[in-house]
Protein backbone atom coordinates (compact mmCIF):
# COMPACT_ATOMS: atom_id res chain seq x y z
CA UNK A 1 0.00 0.00 0.00
CA UNK A 2 0.98 3.31 -1.19
CA UNK A 3 1.71 5.38 2.26
CA UNK A 4 2.19 9.32 2.38
CA UNK A 5 5.00 8.57 5.22
CA UNK A 6 7.14 6.74 2.77
CA UNK A 7 8.63 7.76 -0.20
CA UNK A 8 9.16 5.62 -3.39
CA UNK A 9 11.65 5.67 -5.84
CA UNK A 10 11.58 3.34 -9.49
CA UNK A 11 14.43 1.26 -10.53
CA UNK A 12 14.97 -1.38 -13.53
CA UNK A 13 15.86 -5.05 -12.44
CA UNK A 14 17.21 -8.25 -14.04
CA UNK A 15 16.17 -11.86 -13.27
CA UNK A 16 18.12 -15.40 -13.95
CA UNK A 17 16.85 -18.95 -13.10
CA UNK A 18 19.64 -20.57 -12.13
CA UNK A 19 21.01 -24.07 -12.45
CA UNK A 20 20.21 -25.10 -8.76
CA UNK A 21 16.76 -24.19 -8.92
CA UNK A 22 16.99 -20.62 -7.55
CA UNK A 23 15.11 -18.01 -9.48
CA UNK A 24 16.98 -14.59 -8.63
CA UNK A 25 16.10 -11.23 -9.46
CA UNK A 26 18.63 -8.64 -9.11
CA UNK A 27 18.65 -4.45 -9.30
CA UNK A 28 20.36 -1.82 -7.87
CA UNK A 29 17.40 0.24 -6.55
CA UNK A 30 19.31 3.18 -5.02
CA UNK A 31 22.14 5.20 -6.78
CA UNK A 32 24.01 7.65 -4.97
CA UNK A 33 25.27 11.53 -6.22
CA UNK A 34 22.80 11.18 -9.30
CA UNK A 35 19.97 13.52 -9.75
CA UNK A 36 17.03 12.96 -10.63
CA UNK A 37 14.03 15.21 -11.83
CA UNK A 38 11.44 14.49 -9.06
CA UNK A 39 9.11 17.28 -10.31
CA UNK A 40 8.33 20.24 -12.58
CA UNK A 41 6.32 22.89 -12.56
CA UNK A 42 6.10 26.06 -15.64
CA UNK A 43 9.59 25.08 -17.14
CA UNK A 44 11.19 24.91 -13.60
CA UNK A 45 12.70 21.20 -12.38
CA UNK A 46 13.19 20.28 -8.86
CA UNK A 47 16.30 17.89 -8.44
CA UNK A 48 17.09 15.06 -5.94
CA UNK A 49 20.00 12.91 -5.09
CA UNK A 50 21.06 10.71 -2.71
CA UNK A 51 24.23 11.06 -0.70
CA UNK A 52 26.63 8.30 -0.69
CA UNK A 53 26.30 8.27 3.55
CA UNK A 54 22.81 8.08 3.28
CA UNK A 55 22.38 4.25 4.14
CA UNK A 56 24.92 4.23 6.31
CA UNK A 57 23.14 4.28 9.69
CA UNK A 58 19.68 3.35 7.63
CA UNK A 59 17.40 0.25 9.79
CA UNK A 60 17.29 -2.23 7.00
CA UNK A 61 17.17 -5.13 8.94
CA UNK A 62 13.31 -6.14 8.21
CA UNK A 63 13.10 -5.28 4.43
CA UNK A 64 10.69 -7.63 2.29
CA UNK A 65 10.20 -8.06 -1.35
CA UNK A 66 6.57 -7.73 -2.67
CA UNK A 67 3.81 -6.44 -5.41
CA UNK A 68 3.04 -3.00 -5.17
CA UNK A 69 4.41 -2.79 -1.91
CA UNK A 70 1.96 -4.73 0.12
CA UNK A 71 0.70 -8.19 0.24
CA UNK A 72 2.48 -11.10 1.20
CA UNK A 73 6.44 -11.36 1.22
CA UNK A 74 7.72 -13.52 -1.77
CA UNK A 75 11.58 -12.45 -0.27
CA UNK A 76 12.75 -11.23 2.76
CA UNK A 77 15.64 -10.19 4.65
CA UNK A 78 15.21 -11.58 7.86
CA UNK A 79 15.48 -15.68 6.35
CA UNK A 80 18.16 -14.67 3.80
CA UNK A 81 16.25 -14.92 0.43
CA UNK A 82 16.70 -10.77 -0.01
CA UNK A 83 19.97 -9.67 0.27
CA UNK A 84 20.99 -6.01 0.39
CA UNK A 85 24.80 -4.73 -0.48
CA UNK A 86 25.95 -0.97 0.07
CA UNK A 87 28.03 0.02 -2.15
CA UNK A 88 30.47 3.04 -3.01
CA UNK A 89 27.97 3.80 -5.91
CA UNK A 90 24.71 2.68 -4.40
CA UNK A 91 22.78 -0.47 -2.83
CA UNK A 92 22.05 -3.32 -4.27
CA UNK A 93 19.65 -6.15 -3.78
CA UNK A 94 19.12 -9.81 -4.97
CA UNK A 95 15.84 -11.93 -4.33
CA UNK A 96 15.79 -15.72 -4.31
CA UNK A 97 12.20 -15.86 -5.42
CA UNK A 98 12.24 -19.83 -5.38
CA UNK A 99 11.25 -20.26 -1.57
CA UNK A 100 7.64 -19.71 -1.44
CA UNK A 101 4.54 -20.03 -3.84
CA UNK A 102 3.85 -16.27 -3.87
CA UNK A 103 7.99 -15.76 -5.05
CA UNK A 104 7.89 -18.55 -7.20
CA UNK A 105 4.20 -17.24 -8.58
CA UNK A 106 6.10 -13.65 -9.12
CA UNK A 107 9.28 -14.65 -10.77
CA UNK A 108 7.23 -16.37 -13.57
CA UNK A 109 4.65 -13.30 -13.83
CA UNK A 110 8.32 -10.46 -14.14
CA UNK A 111 9.74 -13.73 -16.74
CA UNK A 112 6.46 -13.06 -18.86
CA UNK A 113 6.34 -9.23 -18.86
CA UNK A 114 3.86 -8.60 -16.37
CA UNK A 115 6.67 -6.68 -14.18
CA UNK A 116 9.11 -4.80 -16.01
CA UNK A 117 9.60 -2.19 -13.40
CA UNK A 118 10.94 -2.20 -9.07
CA UNK A 119 10.30 0.01 -6.97
CA UNK A 120 11.99 0.36 -3.07
CA UNK A 121 9.94 2.41 -0.09
CA UNK A 122 12.37 4.32 2.32
CA UNK A 123 11.57 7.17 4.68
CA UNK A 124 14.11 10.36 4.83
CA UNK A 125 15.88 11.26 8.22
CA UNK A 126 17.43 14.29 7.18
CA UNK A 127 18.12 16.16 4.26
CA UNK A 128 19.07 19.43 2.83
CA UNK A 129 18.27 21.85 0.07
CA UNK A 130 19.92 24.40 -2.92
CA UNK A 131 17.46 27.02 -3.62
CA UNK A 132 19.90 27.90 -6.59
CA UNK A 133 20.35 24.63 -7.99
CA UNK A 134 16.58 23.60 -6.79
CA UNK A 135 18.44 19.84 -5.72
CA UNK A 136 17.34 18.21 -2.73
CA UNK A 137 19.92 15.60 -1.18
CA UNK A 138 18.95 12.88 0.94
CA UNK A 139 21.35 13.11 3.68
CA UNK A 140 20.10 10.50 6.20
CA UNK A 141 17.88 7.50 5.81
CA UNK A 142 15.94 6.24 8.51
CA UNK A 143 14.62 3.17 7.48
CA UNK A 144 14.44 0.91 3.89
CA UNK A 145 10.95 -0.64 3.77
CA UNK A 146 10.24 -2.96 0.94
CA UNK A 147 11.72 -3.60 -2.35
CA UNK A 148 8.67 -4.22 -4.50
CA UNK A 149 7.80 -4.94 -8.32
CA UNK A 150 5.31 -2.42 -9.60
CA UNK A 151 1.90 -3.07 -11.94
CA UNK A 152 2.43 0.84 -12.69
CA UNK A 153 5.45 2.61 -11.90
CA UNK A 154 3.97 6.21 -12.87
CA UNK A 155 5.15 9.02 -11.28
CA UNK A 156 2.14 9.88 -9.53
CA UNK A 157 1.51 6.18 -8.18
CA UNK A 158 5.35 5.87 -6.82
CA UNK A 159 6.17 9.35 -6.06
CA UNK A 160 4.03 11.15 -3.47
CA UNK A 161 6.15 12.25 -1.03
CA UNK A 162 8.90 13.86 -3.46
CA UNK A 163 5.79 15.68 -5.39
CA UNK A 164 4.30 16.88 -2.14
CA UNK A 165 7.81 18.55 -1.10
CA UNK A 166 8.51 19.77 -4.47
CA UNK A 167 5.37 21.67 -4.24
CA UNK A 168 5.56 22.86 -1.15
CA UNK A 169 8.85 23.96 -2.10
CA UNK A 170 7.49 25.88 -4.94
CA UNK A 171 5.35 27.45 -3.12
CA UNK A 172 7.79 28.56 -0.68
CA UNK A 173 9.91 30.11 -3.54
CA UNK A 174 6.69 31.42 -5.08
CA UNK A 175 5.82 33.86 -1.83
CA UNK A 176 9.19 35.20 -0.90
CA UNK A 177 9.48 36.42 -4.71
CA UNK A 178 6.50 37.92 -4.00
CA UNK A 179 7.49 39.28 -1.07
CA UNK A 180 10.92 40.44 -2.65
CA UNK A 181 8.91 42.29 -5.55
CA UNK A 182 6.56 43.64 -2.83
CA UNK A 183 9.35 44.65 -1.03
CA UNK A 184 11.25 46.83 -3.85
CA UNK A 185 8.01 48.34 -4.92
CA UNK A 186 7.61 49.64 -1.22
CA UNK A 187 11.12 50.89 -1.49
CA UNK A 188 10.48 52.42 -4.94
CA UNK A 189 7.47 54.16 -3.18
CA UNK A 190 8.96 55.67 -0.89
CA UNK A 191 12.19 56.90 -2.74
CA UNK A 192 9.36 58.58 -4.46
CA UNK A 193 7.90 59.90 -1.71
CA UNK A 194 11.56 61.74 -0.64
CA UNK A 195 12.15 62.58 -4.40
CA UNK A 196 8.58 64.61 -4.04
CA UNK A 197 9.33 66.19 -0.76
CA UNK A 198 12.40 67.12 -1.59
CA UNK A 199 11.38 69.13 -4.82
CA UNK A 200 8.49 70.47 -2.42
CA UNK A 201 11.25 71.64 -0.10
CA UNK A 202 13.46 73.04 -2.61
CA UNK A 203 10.16 74.87 -4.32
CA UNK A 204 10.10 77.38 -1.40
CA UNK A 205 13.91 78.91 -1.87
Amino acid sequence: MITKDRCYRNFDFQYREADDGSMVVEGQPVVFDQETVIWEYDGVQYKEKIDPRAFDNADMSDVVFNIDHQGKPAAKTKNRTLKLLLRTDGVYMEADLSKNKTGRELFEDIKNGFYDKMSFAFRVLEDSYDRDTRTRTILKVKRLYDVSAVTFPAYEQTSLIARSWAEAQHEIEKKAAEAAEEAEASKDAEALELERLRTQVLSNF
